[in-house]
């Protein structure tokens, strides 16, 4: 094998690819970028048995062919190079040399018959989405999910609901939850399925241009991100997902339009005095007369009272709360105001828009203690 490229493509592929290298496995393959040299085009894959990556670039092939070499080493390599271009060439012996400007490397690689084979999607369901909508929604949701270490892995990812005209994102942890919908141009049958947070996390990575689409297609156990030359394999999640719609409180007796920032910051001074050896719930009480969202905490290293003006209907109440979990679903609003409902002190609260439910977020209260 032997071609010839520009570096910043060959290095830009490989940083990309490599998201999808298995950093621990006893596996020594798929701790490296598989590189297949042919036609006038070099693709470079990268698969964990998980998550994999692929994509392909120009270059001036001499000698098609293909090898194995380990992802961490290609990449430090390449960013190092001094030259434009950079030329890659491996024997019969896999051993590849890597030469640019002055600079060449003699790297041990691997047999291409080593690495495994991506999973295939055929006769999957198509779906053509915006990267922009898609990563504002991956945004609003993928830090609901609950925690790789969690005894129900399938909510360690993300749901997707699609039906006519309306995909919906889904991600709950047990103790708050994230939904978030969008018209589509859909018109197929009714599917669901969840994709691991951390596909999702790598996968707004690849994201460029807002405008540009990107095409997903699914299959019984897998689904494919096709966004512009990367073309993006994951596995999905099995299990039961939780029925989250049960958990959603139809009433409420009090609600609070506020101004997200103002709330944002006032509960960022409030959490100065909460440490990880000084915890301690948040206590928001809901004022209606005064107009006012009043927070507060005590904790071993003091005290501390803010309060933010809030348009607020029904009765006064206080809830306590993780205040890591409310800032999270804060921060993931895309509005200047938001609607909050309170259904007493140890209902979930639920974060909505001024007008209907394009997002949804819910966080369970934390019981205060009566003295608070």
């Amino acid at each position: 094998m032997k071609f010839i490229c520009p570096v910043a493509d060959l290095s830009e592929a490989c940083q990309n690819v490599q998201r999808a290298v298995s950093g621990k496995t006893t596996i020594p393959a798929v701790e490296g970028i598989l590189l297949r040299a042919e036609g006038e085009t070099v693709a470079l894959t990268g698969y964990d048995l998980e998550v994999g990556i692929q994509t392909t670039i120009p270059a001036q092939v001499k000698d098609e062919g293909t090898i194995i070499i380990n992802a961490k080493v290609l990449c430090d390599i390449l960013r190092k190079l001094p030259g434009e271009t950079v030329e890659i060439e491996a024997d019969a012996r896999f051993l590849a040399r890597i030469r640019s400007g002055e600079s060449l490397y003699q790297i041990n690689g691997m047999s291409a018959e080593e690495y495994p084979e991506l999973p295939s999607i055929t006769g999957g369901f198509p779906l053509v989405i915006g990267q922009g909508i898609l990563r504002e929604m991956i945004r609003q949701t993928v830090f609901a999910a609950a925690a790789v270490n969690d005894s129900k892995p399938v909510h360690t990812g993300v749901k997707f609901e699609i039906a006519e005209k309306e995909l919906r994102l889904v991600a709950i942890d047990g103790f708050r939850l994230a939904v978030r919908r969008e018209v589509i141009d859909y018109s197929g049958d009714e599917i669901g399925f969840v994709v691991p947070g951390k596909t999702l996390n790598e996968l707004v990575k690849l994201f460029g241009d807002e405008e540009a689409e990107v095409s997903i297609g699914v299959g019984k156990r897998h689904i494919v991100f096709d966004v512009g030359t990367y073309h993006m394999v994951s596995r999905l999640l099995e299990g039961e997902f939780m029925n989250y719609k049960a958990a959603i409180p139809v009433n409420h007796a009090t609600e609070a339009a506020v101004d997200v920032r103002s709330f944002i910051a006032g509960i960022e001074r409030i959490s100065l005095i909460i440490t990880e050896k000084a915890k301690s719930p948040i206590r928001c009480d809901v004022l209606p007369e005064q107009g006012r969202l009043q927070i507060s905490c005590v904790t071993a290293l003091g005290t501390a009272r803010d309060s933010v003006g809030a348009d607020i209907s029904g009765d006064a109440l206080e809830v306590g709360f993780n205040f890591k979990f409310l800032l999270e679903a804060l921060r993931a609003c895309d509005t200047d105001e938001v609607r909050i409902q309170y259904n007493g002190a140890v209902s979930p609260v639920v974060i909505l828009p001024p007008e209907g439910d394009r997002y949804l977020f819910m966080v369970l209260p934390v019981r205060l203690k009566a003295d608070g």
